[in-house]
């Protein structure tokens, strides 16, 4: 088998689909993307995909590693995104190829389903506590929301109180036990984050997320030093050598590693039995789409440690077009009691509709993410 030809697909709200062809008609998927920089993405993905015309596509840890090391510049969220959407769909012609899911190729599965969160509140979030009952009430089990607005350096009480007020709402609305996730989202800066992660502590969160930028990780040390809530980061950490440092200082107890980001489902799987080693849970990121939720779905299904996953279904960023919007088979994601089967088919286990792919690149926009400014003027972190 031979790889013959690519396309590119970007679609909204803010992805991108690659199609990967080969001279027997098998086909494979993936979504290499990073959330606003979508083109960039995209012109790495032509460049990657010149050493690989006409090769087999079987070979996919010769090709993952002439992707990364046959470039003197590595690693980052543009070139490690490329690889991962292209890994994935690699993958995905290997496991329709020998008929069989992907989980199949990577030792068998250790789980039949695996707990999904549902996101509320958008960016400023608001109403949180009505729109987490309404979440629990549809069966989900965890949400999660943005913990905070823009916060300076040093900031006023008043914000972590209206943050305590927030939390408050969501947990008298949902009860003691549901778990409640808690991003700072990289916009708290050190001094500010222990104030936070402490004054939220009593309800007793499932995680706080990125309490401190991955820039900043040494501050972690500090901030699980202060509270007992688990701590989890990673979503902007794209190699088992972004991890090393961060398992091995042992602060962390959740890694978040993308699967679009992150090197794609090779790089991932390794990440994964990394974190394993050090008694640290994953919970992979994943506010994209379908192909990228099939590919976390897959390598969840082997990872003992993997215990809760995320997904896109209604989350705020998604305006236009939604999760199942671009695959044939929507109920290949029923959320079931909080929690959704692993995909069995062929590869990823999806069918993407490219005639609908095909329809909505027609019209696509360039997604960015806001700017933020202080009152003072100086940009704040989203």
């Amino acid at each position: 088998m031979k790889i013959t030809n690519y396309k590119i697909y970007q679609v909204p709200p803010r992805w991108l689909f690659l199609k990967i062809e080969t001279d027997e008609g098998i086909v494979g998927w993936g979504e290499p993307v990073i959330e606003g920089r979508a083109a960039t993405v995209k012109t790495a993905v032509i460049e990657l995909m010149e050493n690989l015309i006409g090769k087999d596509p079987h070979r996919i840890e010769d090709h993952w590693n002439l992707m990364y090391r046959s470039g003197f510049y590595r690693g980052g969220p543009i070139l490690m995104s490329a690889i991962a959407g292209i890994d994935q769909a690699l993958w995905d012609i290997k496991g329709k190829s020998f008929n069989a899911p992907i989980h199949q190729l990577l030792g068998g599965a250790c789980r039949d389903s695996i707990k999904v969160y549902s996101w509320i509140g958008g960016d400023r979030p608001s109403d949180v506590g009505a729109a987490a009952k309404e979440v629990v009430d549809r069966g989900f089990q965890a949400i999660k929301m943005n913990g905070t607005e823009e916060l300076q350096y040093i900031d006023s009480h008043q914000k972590i109180d209206a943050v305590v007020e927030r939390i408050a709402a969501v947990r008298e609305s949902v009860g003691p036990y549901i778990g409640i996730g808690i991003d700072f989202h990289g916009r708290v800066h050190k001094p500010m984050a222990k104030i936070l992660a402490k004054e939220i502590e009593q309800f007793r969160p499932m995680f706080i997320e990125e309490p401190v930028l991955p820039e900043n990780n040494e501050a972690l040390r500090e901030i699980a030093n202060h509270v007992t809530t688990p701590i989890a980061t990673g979503e902007r950490m794209f190699s088992r050598w972004d991890f090393k440092q961060l398992l091995s200082d042992g602060y962390v107890d959740i890694i978040q590693p993308d699967l679009s980001h992150a090197g794609g489902i090779t790089e991932a799987k390794k990440i994964f039995s990394m974190a394993e080693a050090y008694d640290v849970a994953v919970a992979p990121h994943c506010p994209l789409g379908p192909i990228a939720l099939a590919a976390c779905l897959q390598v969840d299904a082997t990872s003992h440690n993997a215990f809760i996953q995320e997904q896109s279904l209604g989350i705020h960023y998604n305006v236009g077009n939604d999760l199942l919007d671009y695959i044939v088979d929507k109920d290949v994601f029923t959320y079931e009691n909080g929690y959704v089967k692993i995909p069995d088919g062929p590869g990823l286990g999806i069918e993407v509709n490219e005639e609908y792919v095909k329809e909505k690149a027609n019209d696509t926009e360039n997604w960015r993410n806001p700017i933020w400014r202080h009152k003072d003027g100086s940009i704040a972190e989203w």
